[in-house]
Order: C-alpha cells, then structure tokens, then sequence
C-alpha cells in the first residue's frame, strides 16, 4: 500500500479553504490545514476570481505534503486579462450591429427592381496593385467581423510566465511564442498585428528586453 496520498481540488485562486470533500480526508493524516491552504493561495494568488486546479500530495505517515498547481487554459487567462465582460459585449454588440444593417439592406433589395446583367469584366475589376476589389473588400469585412479585441506583448509575456512550467517549451521566448500563437483561434489581434506577424518580430528579436527568462 502507497504511503501517498493525492487530493485534487478545484479552488478559485488566492481564496483557497477547506471543504466538506477534502477537510476529512486531509484531517485524517494531520495535515496542517492552516498553513496548506496559506501555501495554495500564496502560489495561485496570480489567478484571482479564475477556478485553478491543483494536487496535494500528502505523507499518510506525518502528515507532510507537496503541492502541484495546475494552470487555466491560455484563452482563460487572456479572457482574464482583456476582461471577459468586454469580449462578450463586444461579440454581443458586433452581432447586434450586423443584424440592424442586414434587416434594411435585405428590405432594399426585395424592394428594388431586378438590375440587368453585368459585363463580367466589371466583376473582375482590379485595384492598382492588380488584386481583384471584391476579394481584397470581403477579406477586409471579414477581419472587421472577427476580431474582438488586441492585447499587448506586456499581457502575453505575464500569461506566458504562468503557463510556462507546465509547457514544453525549452526557451522561454518559445513559450511566448506558443501563447501568441495561441491568439490567431480566439480570434485577437496583439499590437494591432496578427500573431503571425508578432512572432517574426520574435524571431527578430525585437521583443528581446520585454522577454527575459
């Protein structure tokens, strides 16, 4: 029989305190609660108001313990950063604005009498840079419709520093790399830039002084 044993919890960052589940089990083998708990919030007070998941595991015999801390997933802890509020109001605003300037638009056109036929050549119009307009236009409306908010280098490198132990990233500047990669599926841009675009600067090393391990 193992003289370990593991405790997972789910606690909300730097408010840890025992509960009905694991009191018990902890007061069985002496666990000194107190200082427990003071060590769990110390090591995940970086994520307040967010549900972190950590394993304690405790010495059956003298009721010594280690603490493993888990992290939120990189979308949890840009959510976090940029304020989830502000990214749901501004997807629920986004699709409120698309739909009030469909439903006159839409109308218009029923309205409208049928328009004759244009010369194909019209419809493959081309910008002076020769990229055809109504690809270059639907990319551009796209973009607009996607993006929700733009973080800085200064947040992602702060989320990068709470993912990296539990990474396998050899570098840390890797490990930033991972988390701006990360961005292009939430969707957000960072600088004004897309992530593709951020890690080149990386590459460069234009970020150097803010990513120091």
């Amino acid at each position: 029989m193992s003289d370990k044993e593991t405790i997972d919890m789910l606690i909300e960052g730097g408010s840890a305190k025992p509960g009905p589940t694991t009191a018990p089990k902890l007061g069985m083998y002496k666990v000194n609660m107190k200082k427990l708990f003071e060590d769990i919030n110390d090591q995940t007070k970086a994520y307040k108001d967010m549900s972190v998941p950590v394993k304690v595991l405790v010495d059956k015999k003298d009721g010594s313990y280690a603490i493993r801390i888990g992290t939120p997933p990189v979308s949890s802890l840009l959510a976090k950063e940029l304020g989830m509020k502000k990214i749901a109001v501004a997807k629920a605003e986004k699709a409120e604005g698309e739909a009030a300037a469909e439903k006159p638009a839409k109308k218009a056109k029923e309205a409208a009498p049928a328009e004759p036929v244009k010369e194909a050549a019209a419809a493959d119009a081309t910008d002076a840079a020769g990229a055809p307009v109504a690809k270059k236009k639907k990319e551009k409306e796209k973009i607009a419709r996607v993006i929700v908010a733009d973080v800085k280098m200064q947040q992602l490198v702060k989320i990068a520093r709470m993912k990296w132990s539990g990474m396998l990233s050899k570098t840390f500047k890797s490990a930033v790399k991972e988390v701006v990669g990360s961005c292009a599926s939430m969707p957000v841009t960072i600088e004004g830039k897309a992530p593709k675009a951020i890690i080149a600067e990386i590459d460069e090393g234009k970020y150097d002084s803010l990513i120091k391990e």
